[in-house]
């Protein structure tokens, strides 16, 4: 430091203020100043914001003898800074190995968030170095050196949070508590794991796949964002909220009705996740408690496809949650607008349909667009407080011809049975298992899941199905393991079954089948769901 300035700080707390979103920053600085005697320490860009508003401040570069360097990239990266923050209270007393101690940092970080949404939006967004630029490096180490040494210093990370630090202040006379300190740490480390999330998920999406190796790495970090509080959780007693992975905003616009609960989301995407496994014919999707209780497909309109699924389990409906695939019309709206529903969701409504349904005022109404087609992501389920298990998501799609159908009986399936067979196995692998769907005609006619048994899953939906299993296409999520389920299927009337197969009792359920004259395809494939 220079002899001249040793003065300037004899006495005086310290406040070190180098930030890059400026918003808010005045009243703080000038609160800072002006009310509570801080000396503050700014780089270039800060020093000139604080100047034009005729708040004194020092550039840093007057402390350390050094300009920023490489045109910015190294401008707070320097000892005497970092030793003023890191100070203990036996240091602080030491001016000549300490000649300032910072009791206040105010730094934001490169947002490199908002610029990794902007630049996908262009055209040249190629330029594999771009967001280099916006990676973080000496905004970070502050944060982190100033949390480290909360018990001395107040770190401020987000402009969110100096209407509560210049009320704590006002509250202790010019200081703050310990546990305050303590809270904006805690609040410090999370955002430095955020943005460092953020850059380490937006290198991997850079990699290629002989690269990438793998989609589950030695270490994960999820930079989770709050987007919203929900009004409770499962229950009412629990707390909810809804969170962005590397993203602070919601993929779908809630149009219309009461706030989205936890319990309306999980529904919503569950149904969401079916609907968009067609894409060719309009279809509809009903899901009730996290299970599709109906789904249709239809090669007459949006509103035939809701009948349709309505008509497996009308009473299961009842408070349902229902997605399509395509734009709601205004004559599939006035089939709903009589049926208690929490949540429709679409890629859009007509005005007719927004207008009529929009008259019941709770009733949710969620636009979304169809998702584009990605590769390589991961599902995460906490198991525990300290646990989750992590897998790649299932991104095997049914398709007509590309499944690598086994026929493995001697009654061959129909063409109208194998499209039967592709509609099914698109619905069974979202059904909580032991699952079975059984379909017709692109139609559900009966689905049995969370059960304990193969045997129970399709006893559940036989009774739904009732006559309506006679020539029926059965999927089952997992192998059928004995023969009882042919038995019970002959006895429906059942046309045709798809399964896994793998089963140590393969050869006998497969004769059993060509006893009764019931066709089966193997896929090789589980579809489990827990």
């Amino acid at each position: 430091m220079k002899p001249e300035l040793q003065p300037v700080f004899a006495g005086k707390k310290v406040a070190f203020i180098s930030v890059f979103d400026k918003q808010g920053l005045e009243p703080l600085a000038r609160a800072l100043s002006e009310r509570y005697g801080y000396v503050i320490l700014s780089t270039g860009g800060t020093k000139k914001f604080l100047d034009e508003r005729n708040i004194p401040a020092i550039e840093s570069s007057e402390i350390t003898g050094f300009g920023e360097l490489l045109g910015g990239r190294v401008k707070s990266l320097h000892p005497e800074i970092f030793a003023g923050i890191l100070a203990e209270s036996k240091d602080r007393q030491d001016k000549d190995t300490v000649p300032f101690a910072v009791d206040v940092v105010v730094v934001n970080l490169y947002p490199f968030e908002a610029e990794r949404d902007r630049f996908a939006q262009e055209e040249d967004s190629q330029d594999p170095l771009h967001m280099l630029h916006f990676v973080d490096i000496g905004g970070s180490a502050l944060i982190r050196a100033a949390a480290k040494n909360y018990p001395l210093v107040n770190v401020l990370g987000s402009p969110a949070q100096y209407e509560g630090f210049l009320a704590e202040m006002e509250q202790g006379n010019g200081s703050t508590s310990l546990s305050f300190r303590k809270k904006l740490a805690v609040e410090a480390f999370a955002q430095s794991s955020y943005y460092d999330g953020l850059v380490q998920r937006y290198l991997m999406s850079q990699l290629s796949k002989p690269e990438a190796q793998t989609a589950l790495p030695d270490a994960l970090t999820l930079p989770l964002s709050k987007i919203t509080d929900l009004r409770y959780g499962e229950n009412p007693h629990q707390q909810a909220a809804l969170y962005g992975l590397a993203k602070r905003h919601v993929d779908f616009e809630y149009l219309h009705g009461k706030e989205l609960s936890y319990n309306n989301i999980l529904d919503m995407q569950a149904a969401w996740n079916i609907a968009t496994e067609f894409n060719e014919n309009p279809a509809c999707v009903i899901v009730k408690h996290n299970n599709p209780c109906g789904v249709a497909i239809s090669t007459r309109s949006v509103q035939d496809a809701f009948q349709r699924a309505l008509d497996t389990d009308p009473l299961s409906a009842f408070g349902g949650v229902v997605a399509f695939n395509q734009p709601v019309t205004e004559a599939a709206a006035k089939l709903m607008k009589d049926i208690f529903l929490e949540v429709i969701i679409a890629p859009d409504f007509e005005p007719g349909a927004f207008e009529l349904l929009s008259t019941k005022k709770n009733l949710r109404l969620v636009k979304r667009d169809l998702p584009e087609l990605k590769v390589g992501q991961t599902d995460y389920k906490q198991v525990a407080d300290d646990l989750f298990l992590v897998q790649t998501v299932d991104e095997k799609k049914a398709k007509l011809g590309n499944m690598g159908f086994q026929i493995a009986t001697e009654q061959k399936p129909t063409d109208a049975q194998l499209e039967d067979m592709v509609f099914a196995w698109k619905i069974v692998k979202h059904v909580k298992s032991n699952a079975i769907v059984l379909a017709k005609d692109g139609k559900t006619v009966g689905i049995g899941g969370g059960q304990t048994s193969r045997i129970g899953a399709l006893e559940s939906a036989l009774k739904l199905a009732c006559d309506q299993a006679k020539d029926a296409v059965l999927a089952s999520d997992g192998f059928l393991p004995h023969e009882d389920n042919i038995y019970a299927a002959a006895q429906a009337r059942v046309g045709a079954i798809i399964q896994p197969g793998g089963s140590v009792k393969d050869p006998e359920v497969i004769k059993l089948a060509n006893q009764y004259h019931i066709a089966m395809v193997t896929t090789g494939v589980r579809e489990f769901r827990h």
